[in-house]
């Protein structure tokens, strides 16, 4: 157990965190030279044409150093703010945390988020400065920020190259000096966390774990606290990005993948602790958190007779992805489908796309909302996820909405776009500091609502690209909220409803009924399009009507032939009108709804 070392991996993203592991795992040896990819650690294909890490993931290593043999357990983290969630699972079964700092971009404001994440959990950390390699590195001023900044001492951290190889053994050395070995006792009964927990088509589901005490032989019986069901251990394996390596028994401290043959990912939930029947733990590994999804957006089939499809789609995909929740739902406009949580807008992307590719599904998604917490006028209190739950005006006391705390790094250059943008999005500035003179570092309160749709995107148009952007949770507060609702020829489209600031939803609905005129196709009749708030109308845009000439047929002759023709047309018009419905294009939603 002494010789066992298990660490992880913090960045930003694109700061070279999985070449870095790519160098570690080649080094080591795990895996021959001629077996070796880029992002070896990033096994799914979307990872891999992106550029980034969705799934937090684990290879065993064995290194010698001076003659003693030593088993580095290195799981990776992703660095995308959406998947905070995969770098806390990770961190908790880590004694040590490497965090990497790209030399020519210094600290961002992810980097920041993960580091306080390993603080919590009182990891060693131990700073590496990577890309020195780079012409533009400077490697002494991203030291000094991360001590300005963060506060870790940088006498003692380490410059690589992850892409040429440098520094790469005294890295290993490193961790072998400064990661203290696991803290755990075999003599006492077997605890070991589920940290992941994925979907293998032969073994069924497959646990990821880290023993904190104990130890599990292949044949005993085991019991799942969470469920408090009992599995017999079918097989013992150490993780590795090809496949994963059999063993007769995993011991405290060690990570592993346990295989109890079930077919379900719920009866190994993330979090859970893994105990023996017989001589079980007094009590479960504590302070893990699930995670919680913070966006929601409707899902549904363009064929609507897939709805089934979606259904068994978003049952797989949650094999192996244990954060996304989902519910059926019904839409007039888009017919039947599912109300989907996500953990963030990227997150939803990556979960839309992988529906579409990996099933074949053609699906449109609704606008992104947030959980919103109403306060009726009896007192009692209502979680609401789609617009469509809110209940009447006459009924709502106060809408609280969730707040997130922002973390921005930017150019001082770009300081008044961020700060007029920010200031458009309801935030309220809670510090600001220079880094040095060139960098400032901003922390904003901002209503999650108004950054889940093309925050992000507006950030990078204002900088160029050069700020970097993180968020957290924070509260609850009330806010002058109310539902704007899109009406087409007197009829409310449910899938365009939305929760607004009541100060901008004069100039939003204006905004949505000019963008429906355009996309709305012309009848036979005048099609009136409204922006209301309860019956009250807002702004309104009229679609004209298709111009049928009735009178073509007519070569001459008396006009009051032709007159009779258009007074008939008249009467029918009008009739079109009290019965006439309008079909509205289902891909037009989402163009509307990205209006801003």
């Amino acid at each position: 157990m002494n010789n066992i070392r298990n660490f992880s991996i913090i960045a930003h993203i694109d700061h070279g965190k999985s070449t870095l592991a790519d160098r570690i795992i080649s080094e080591c040896g795990a895996i021959e030279e001629r077996l070796m990819k880029k992002q070896m650690m990033d096994t799914m294909e979307i990872e891999q044409e992106r550029g980034i890490t969705i799934k937090a993931q684990s290879v065993r290593l064995d290194y010698t150093l001076n003659g003693a043999p030593y088993v580095l357990n290195l799981i990776d983290t992703p660095g995308h703010v959406d998947f905070s969630y995969e770098v806390s699972r990770s961190l908790a079964s880590c004694e040590g945390a490497l965090l990497v700092v790209d030399a020519t971009q210094g600290v961002e404001a992810q980097t920041i988020a993960n580091v306080y994440i390993a603080l919590e959990h009182n990891l060693e950390i131990i700073p590496v400065i990577n890309k020195i390699d780079l012409p533009s590195a400077d490697p002494q001023r991203v030291k000094d920020e991360i001590e300005h900044i963060i506060g870790i001492d940088c006498s003692g951290a380490i410059e690589v190259s992850a892409k040429t190889g440098v520094g790469i053994k005294e890295l290993i050395e490193a961790i072998i000096e400064r990661v203290p070995a696991p803290k755990t006792n075999e003599a006492k009964p077997l605890k070991a966390l589920i940290y992941d927990s994925w979907f293998d088509n032969y073994l069924g589901a497959l646990a990821l774990v880290r023993l904190y005490d104990g130890a599990v032989k292949k044949g005993d019986e085991v019991l799942v606290m969470g469920t408090d069901k009992r599995h017999m251990v079918l097989d013992l394996m150490y993780p590795n990005p090809l496949a994963p390596i059999k063993t007769a028994s995993l011991k405290s401290g060690e990570v592993g993948i346990i295989v109890l043959g079930l077919k379900n990912v719920s009866d190994v939930s993330v979090g859970d602790t893994i105990t023996l029947a017989k001589n079980r733990a007094s009590e479960p590994v504590g302070g893990f958190e699930r995670a919680k999804p913070f966006v929601f957006a409707g899902l549904y089939p363009i064929e609507t007779d897939r709805f089934e499809e979606l259904r068994d789609a978003l049952d797989k995909l949650r094999l192996n992805d244990s954060s996304i929740s989902y519910e059926p739902e019904t839409s007039a406009a888009l017919g039947f489908g599912f109300r989907v949580g996500f953990l963030g807008l990227l997150h939803m992307e990556v979960i839309k796309e992988r529906l579409e590719r990996e099933f074949n599904l053609d699906l449109i998604a609704t606008a992104p909302s947030v959980t919103y917490k109403v306060i009726q006028t009896d007192g009692t209190a209502i979680n609401v996820t789609n617009p469509s739950e809110l209940p009447p005006v006459n009924k709502i006391e106060v809408i609280k909405e969730p707040y997130v705390k922002a973390t921005i790094i930017t150019p001082s250059e770009y300081l008044g776009n961020i700060i007029t943008l920010l200031n458009n999005r309801r935030a309220v500035q809670t510090k600001m500091d220079y880094i040095t003179p060139e960098r400032v570092l901003l922390e904003y309160d901002v209503p999650l609502n108004e950054i889940v749709m093309d925050f992000y995107d507006k950030l990078k148009s204002a900088t160029k690209g050069y700020a970097s952007f993180d968020y957290e949770p924070s509260d609850y507060r009330a806010g002058e909220l109310v539902k704007l609702d899109i009406k087409v020829a007197g009829e409310a489209v449910d899938a365009l409803s939305i929760i607004v600031p009541e100060a901008k939803a004069a100039s939003r609905g204006r905004e949505l009924v000019k963008a429906m005129k355009e996309i709305v196709p012309r009848q036979l009749f005048e099609v009136a399009i409204q922006a209301s708030i309860g019956n009250k109308v807002i702004a309104r845009e009229n679609v004209k009507s298709m111009g049928k000439n009735v009178t073509a047929k007519c070569y001459g002759g008396d006009i009051t032939r032709k007159r009779k023709l258009l007074e008939k047309q008249k009467e029918g018009k009008k009739r079109m009108k009290a019965i006439g419905k309008v079909h509205l294009p289902q891909e037009a939603f989402l163009s509307v709804l990205k209006i801003d």
